[in-house]
């Protein structure tokens, strides 16, 4: 919190606070107390760093990407609009209808798609669109797992709503026990942020899972947003998708999608995190009162970047090449890991989430003696009364690096930590 003193004439002094308190609720981001964890530390300088911290894909990014550009640049002088262009919204909401299977013409892709400057900004704004001032007469809840992606929590205590860690642990099979959610907290829920497959721990959500949430989220009038982001990159079969087990379920007035939205990013999909785009997807009335909120307080997408995006979303060779690599870094860090720290082959995503007893000691210890960076679990999850940190005994080793440099890694981490 900063503080500005104010003299007036009279002499008397007043001391006025500046800025939002809430903001002094959040810890700091994780890669900031990373980054204070590990100065102190010198890594061994004939030693080079292998940093597997950050989920930034370093393969290198489709040449559709610069052809487009290229071919485009006439659009950097234009405002884009924020609902974007309607090749991008075609191009979307086709490779929606075709990778989750939707009947013919059920999305309409105009009023239920809406593109983003990468879905973080977006996850973030939501709670600002979803979280109401008071809901059932209390201080509304926004539910997320434990661990979980930052920017949930964030925009949770910045729209002023209690944030709800629901344990995501191996016994709940990596995901929130929504059979332990209580009406009463139901009830004050606002929003419910859903990671699937999980970031950090690669679990899948079932069909049947994911009929609960959205049976829930109608029942209890709450916005249930599905984080999509790591979906296309899966190791043995295309995790389900939220659209795809709504479209399978009653509804009515022609709402298929009530209460839902699903985001997605081509900076997993397509090695593109430098192009900032994703997009928004379902439920029409929920994406015109964003596109409306985004109006006030977000650019939209620049219009060579929508036309670089378009081809990316309408092109799946590049996607198939991507896929192929991470299968081969998982290959070679199963063959290091050997089973060690609780190692399981993912359903999809790209992290490991290995078991090392204490995620911030086994952090310094890689960083110390083999300059490998990876991030203590501890600082994707909370602690709930009485519970331990679901996280703190974990590290998450992102596989961004090639495949060499991969299984150098895991064999540093198994010499290193036993």
């Amino acid at each position: 919190m900063v503080s500005a003193d104010f003299s007036v004439n009279s002499g008397a002094v007043f001391t006025e606070a500046i800025g939002n308190d809430r903001l002094d609720l959040l810890t700091d981001y994780p890669f900031t107390r990373l980054a204070n964890l590990l100065a102190p530390i010198t890594p061994r300088a004939n030693v080079a760093p292998v940093l597997l911290t950050v989920g930034e894909p370093q393969h290198t990014p489709p040449a559709i990407i610069e052809e487009t550009l290229r071919a485009g640049a006439s659009g950097w002088n234009k405002y884009p609009p924020v609902g974007g262009t309607p090749e991008f919204r075609a191009a979307t909401g086709d490779w929606l209808t075709r990778r989750y299977d939707l009947p013919a013409g059920l999305l309409h892709a105009d009023s239920s798609i809406l593109p983003l400057s990468g879905t973080r900004e977006a996850l973030f704004m939501l709670a600002l669109l979803a979280v109401p001032t008071q809901k059932a007469g209390r201080q509304p809840a926004v539910l997320m797992p434990n661990p979980f992606y930052a920017p949930y929590e964030g925009a949770a205590v910045m729209a002023g709503a209690e944030p709800v860690f629901l344990s995501a642990t191996r016994e709940t099979g990596f995901l929130p026990d929504l059979d332990a959610l209580t009406p009463e907290l139901l009830e004050r829920t606002a929003l419910f942020y859903l990671c699937t497959p999980a970031n950090p721990q690669g679990a899948a959500a079932t069909p049947a899972y994911l009929a609960k949430a959205i049976a829930l989220a109608r029942q209890y009038g709450f916005v249930l947003a599905v984080d999509e982001c790591y979906a296309e990159i899966w190791l043995d079969a295309p995790p389900v998708g939220a659209l795809q087990v709504a479209a399978g379920l009653p509804y009515a007035d022609g709402k298929p999608w009530s209460n839902l939205l699903v985001f997605h990013s081509l900076s997993k999909r397509s090695s593109a995190a430098g192009l900032r785009s994703g997009f928004v997807a379902g439920d029409p009335a929920l994406i015109g009162r964003f596109s409306r909120l985004r109006s006030y307080g977000c650019a939209g997408m620049p219009l060579p970047i929508l036309a670089a995006s378009t081809a990316l979303w309408r092109d799946e060779a590049h996607v198939e090449e991507n896929r192929a690599a991470y299968r081969a870094k998982f290959a070679a860090a199963e063959a290091e890991l050997g089973g060690r720290y609780g190692y399981y082959r993912p359903a999809g995503g790209f992290f490991l989430w290995l078991e090392v007893g204490n995620g911030e000691e086994a952090a310094k210890r890689l960083w110390a003696e083999g300059a490998v960076r990876v991030l203590p679990g501890a600082y994707l999850s909370r602690s709930n009364p009485g519970e331990p940190n679901p996280g703190e005994a974990f590290i998450r080793v992102a596989l961004v690096q090639d495949t060499d440099t991969v299984a150098q890694a895991c064999a540093s981490i198994v010499r290193i930590l036993g």
